[in-house]
């Protein structure tokens, strides 16, 4: 098992990137840089090893580069799909978002779920294992990304807005609202209700 201390720091520094990709004034980029030179602190006491030269290697992130992971939640409900509406955009998708650093896929997308619509689940099945770019005609993203879709079963809560999200709602599949496609497109929601009609099906991948 992971030592605390590196969980810890790994968590830190993936707050004071995150932070720092999306801060938009000073003030809060200093207090997320100094987030990082905490993580920083606490791996070089935890691996008794020199602070400096851990600098150039754990922040920024260096080495091999390699695909961002998508979570996203497939819930269903009387045989219609849960569906959340981004306040940003005013499209609809699948509750989900980035995979976290310290959290399994599955720990994730039960959170992202819970974050985004109110709703508590447990995770019933992996759907599929989607490359990005093969599912949409013109990729958006400066990133290359993979998108996992959970089927979750509904175990509680109720529907509840978010800083993320303006509307909870399900949906049958002949009236899908109009959707966020960076984030998930028609077929993949037309694919999700087949896969829960035929739960013998392996799960999809590319």
């Amino acid at each position: 098992m992971e030592a605390n201390w590196l969980t810890w720091a790994k968590r830190l520094q993936a707050i004071s990137q995150i932070g720092l990709t999306y801060v938009q004034n000073d003030f809060d980029k200093e207090r997320y840089q100094a987030i990082g030179e905490i993580a920083l602190e606490i791996l070089a006491e935890g691996a008794q090893a020199d602070i400096q030269k851990l600098r150039d290697l754990f922040i920024p992130e260096t080495g091999y580069v390699t695909p961002k992971v998508d979570i996203r939640g497939v819930v269903f409900q009387n045989d219609l799909i849960l569906l959340v509406k981004d306040r940003g955009n005013g499209l609809w998708t699948l509750p989900g978002g980035w995979a976290d650093v310290c959290e399994t896929p599955a720990e994730g997308v039960v959170r992202e779920i819970a974050e985004e619509s109110g709703f508590k689940t447990r995770v019933l099945k992996l759907l599929a294992v989607y490359d990005r770019d093969k599912h949409i005609q013109r990729p958006s993203s400066l990133y290359h990304i993979y998108k996992l879709f959970f089927h979750c079963e509904l175990i509680g809560g109720e529907a509840k807005t978010s800083i993320e999200t303006s509307e909870v709602g399900f949906f049958p599949e002949h009236a899908i609202p109009p959707l966020s496609t960076g984030r998930v497109t028609l077929w993949q929601i037309q694919r999700m209700f087949e896969h829960v009609r035929h739960p013998e099906w392996p799960t999809d991948y590319d």
